[in-house]
């Protein structure tokens, strides 16, 4: 009884909103200001920053108390601890404390240590990586893969070390941040075209090359988008590809190893698995790693990248003890025991999505390891996370400008470990928060 009254008193204090500044504005205002001085700039945001953190809205930047299970402990940067079912990890097949992973991590730094001491383009490999390298092949039946540092490196480094100034980059518009971020770097023809509007890319393809005849072009999308949990029709997306003489690339990070009868993601799911231009993706997800690759058919293409990639080039290369995790990983993908990992994922993830249904709870795109739950307005969607947390449940909430204004959504993660009744608790916390938060804030969405 003691603790339900110090909650609630807890709970009361931060119900007190003030002028209402930690509801509004975005991390977008923050990143547009005009000025001389580029410290007030740091110090503008971090006073907006802390104003949300003091009033339990600010769910970022958590540090985790354990492993990265279907349950864990969070500490938000207020220096308060939450406990409960964890919604919020990257850990889609559960295999982090998984025995031989640990063994195989090990064992790696028995023999290496733990440095690989150098870039790819150096000294960096160590023979670990090219086993790896021919594994990961096998899975995505091409021949050609080359590690980088992150996943990130891998899909920013692909595109700025194969495209130049004079080619064009043609993107969806909800393409991840590292693929952008390449796209910019790389080339000013950036064509962005409608999320999974595939019709569109055929316009921008001809009306390109009717343009000009003469230089690249790249098209990028994902197998899985991380905010919405759709898919492009890949297929078609490398069928015009190939007719414009252009090159296609697909970021498989959300969806290998932990999507498809043997792990092949949504290339398998599309059949069109080996069929692909560029593959690339990261070890973070699925793979109990840091760690990202690119994938080809052209031994050319991935040489070319390991000097002109930058990420890869002036990067150290992976640990031997990454290296390893991931090898460890990629042999229970492709064993019975990731086939029966799938498979528990494929329940809990049906699971969850039913029970935010019967909730009224709208979930967008299709069962995959990411639930998106809508929730609305930014403010709305601040108060209700923070209820969530209180009530035991630990779930990332994503917010302008990740996402459009006013279009707030937790992006629910699910892990090999959860359960459909675990799902029916979490989906139980979301609905009685939502509700929570919307008596607070007045925002009926």
């Amino acid at each position: 009884m003691d603790e339900l009254m110090e909650r609630a008193v807890e709970t009361t204090a931060r119900e007190d909103f003030t002028d209402g500044a930690e509801l509004r504005g975005s991390s977008f205002d923050y990143l547009t200001q005009p000025g001389a001085d580029l410290a007030a700039k740091a110090q503008a945001f971090h006073a907006w920053a802390e104003n949300r953190v003091a009033h339990g809205v600010f769910p970022y930047a958590k540090r985790l108390g354990g492993r990265p299970g279907a349950t864990a402990e969070l500490t938000l940067l207020d220096g308060q601890r939450h406990a409960g079912l964890n919604f919020s990890s990257q850990e889609y097949l559960s295999l982090a404390r998984h025995p031989r992973i640990c063994a195989a991590a090990q064992a790696a730094m028995e023999r290496y240590g733990v440095h690989s001491a150098g870039s790819t383009a150096l000294a960096g490999n160590v023979e670990e990586a090219t086993l790896l390298e021919a594994e990961l092949g096998e899975l995505l039946r091409m021949p050609e893969v080359l590690l980088f540092p992150t996943g990130w490196a891998a899909g920013f480094g692909a595109i700025k070390g194969l495209v130049r100034e004079a080619d064009h980059i043609i993107i969806d518009q909800l393409a991840h941040n590292c693929l952008h971020e390449g796209a910019r770097a790389a080339t000013p023809n950036v064509h962005l075209h409608r999320h999974l509007d595939v019709d569109h890319v055929e316009r921008l393809l001809k009306r390109v090359r009717q343009r000009d005849p003469h230089n690249g072009i790249l098209v990028v999308t994902e197998g899985c988008f991380s905010m919405d949990a759709d898919s492009p029709d890949i297929r078609r997306l490398q069928s015009l590809a190939h007719e414009h003489g252009a090159l296609l690339m697909v970021d498989v990070a959300h969806d290998l190893g932990c999507m498809g009868p043997g792990g092949g993601g949504q290339l398998e799911l599309q059949g069109v698995l080996g069929q692909v231009d560029l593959v690339m993706g990261s070890f973070s997800k699925t793979f109990a790693s840091n760690g990202g690759f690119v994938a080809t058919h052209d031994r050319a293409i991935k040489e070319y990248l390991r000097f002109y990639a930058a990420p890869n080039t002036f990067s150290n290369a992976l640990s031997p003890v990454q290296v390893a995790i991931i090898r460890a990983c990629l042999a229970i993908v492709r064993s019975g025991e990731g086939v029966e990992r799938r498979d528990r994922l494929m329940r809990a993830i049906l699971g969850l999505r039913g029970a935010l249904t019967e909730q009224g709870i709208t979930v967008l795109g299709h069962p995959s390891p990411i639930v998106p739950v809508m929730l609305g307005h930014d403010a709305l969607a601040r108060v209700a996370s923070r209820e969530m947390s209180q009530a035991g449940l630990l779930a990332n909430l994503v917010e302008y400008p990740a996402v459009s204004l006013n279009s707030a959504r937790l992006r629910m993660q699910v892990m090999a470990d959860h359960t459909p009744a675990l799902a029916q608790t979490a989906a139980r916390i979301v609905a009685d928060s939502l509700q929570r938060a919307r008596d607070l804030t007045g925002h009926a969405n």
